[in-house]
């Protein structure tokens, strides 16, 4: 089996079987064309069914001489992990080349968060006098009042939002939904957007649902919003690499400092694992040891 043939079926198994987004699909399949691409340049280009431990290892060793990071290597090896596994299972192949192959030990890298000052801070910077202002602050409440992904939020409908029960409805990852408590900032900043900006656009037919619109009446893209972000951490001198995914980690973790359940922030984000939230418990505890470094009198250094 040529490779453009196994990859497809692979792709057509992560959406069907896994329910993963394009997103996700399209980085599996950049990981193996890596792959591909060493192969053809070190043994002359061989099938997929051909392949056996020692081109893996030597493939890994590769992106290791290249400078790839631990927690980049360890992503390529799942995706290929993955790949093998279900060339095995389809039956494509009699023997998993993987079995052996060992993914770099990387620690939990702690995400950057922002304090709610420095989110007031952003929300305040906002041009008031341009067309697009209210909804851009509508943007932002929303992506740190419900910590949503950047996806959930471009796809954001005007008919899963339920104000009057207080929540939002969310088509997640794998197309699970779940219901996320709106808060009343972002009700105001929601409704003022609506009213002062959404209902002036000519929207486009195919858009008609969505809540969140360009000044062509039609959805916005990822790209857009960390335009939008970027341009205000710049005015006012943020200092610090943010992106949309900047304000979920914030969500999250300013939940977790305030004492919430951390099921209920596993629910709330949609991780299918509480370890996956576990790791703003981490956040949690390098804020209390910083709270004592500067605070506690036996902690200053003198």
């Amino acid at each position: 089996m040529k490779w453009e043939t196994a990859i497809e079926k692979f792709k057509t198994y992560l959406k069907l079987e896994k329910s993963l987004s394009q997103n996700s699909i399209d980085a599996y399949a950049n990981d193996i064309n890596k792959l591909i691409k060493f192969l053809e340049t070190n043994y002359g280009g061989i099938l997929p069914t051909t392949v056996v431990y020692p081109h893996l290892r030597d493939f890994i060793a590769s992106l290791n001489e290249a400078g790839t990071s631990p927690r980049t290597q360890a992503r390529v090896i799942s995706g290929i992990k993955s790949f093998f596994k279900f060339l095995l299972l389809e039956g494509i192949i009699d023997n998993n080349p993987t079995s052996l192959l060992e993914a770099p030990k990387v620690g939990r890298k702690l995400p950057n968060i922002l304090t709610v000052q420095e989110i007031n801070n952003l929300l305040e910077s906002v041009d008031m006098t341009k067309p697009e202002a209210q909804r851009n602050r509508a943007i932002l409440e929303t992506l740190y009042s419900c910590g949503l992904r950047v996806s959930e939020l471009i796809n954001l409908r005007v008919s899963n939002l339920h104000f009057r029960m207080g929540f939002i409805k969310i088509d997640g990852k794998g197309n699970k939904e779940r219901l996320i408590p709106v808060s009343e900032d972002a009700k105001r900043e929601i409704k003022l957007y609506m009213k002062s900006y959404r209902t002036k656009l000519n929207i486009d037919p195919k858009d008609e649902d969505v809540l969140f619109l360009n000044r062509r009446g039609q959805k916005l893209s990822r790209v857009m919003i960390f335009t939008i972000i970027k341009n205000l951490a710049q005015k006012v001198e943020l200092g610090k690499a943010i992106s949309p995914h900047t304000f979920r980690h914030s969500f999250a973790s300013h939940l977790v400092e305030g004492g919430a359940d951390l099921r209920a922030v596993q629910e709330m984000l949609g991780h299918e694992s509480i370890l996956t939230t576990e790791i703003y418990t981490h956040l949690d505890r390098d804020y209390l040891k910083d709270t004592i470094k500067h605070f506690h009198p036996r902690s200053k250094e003198e």
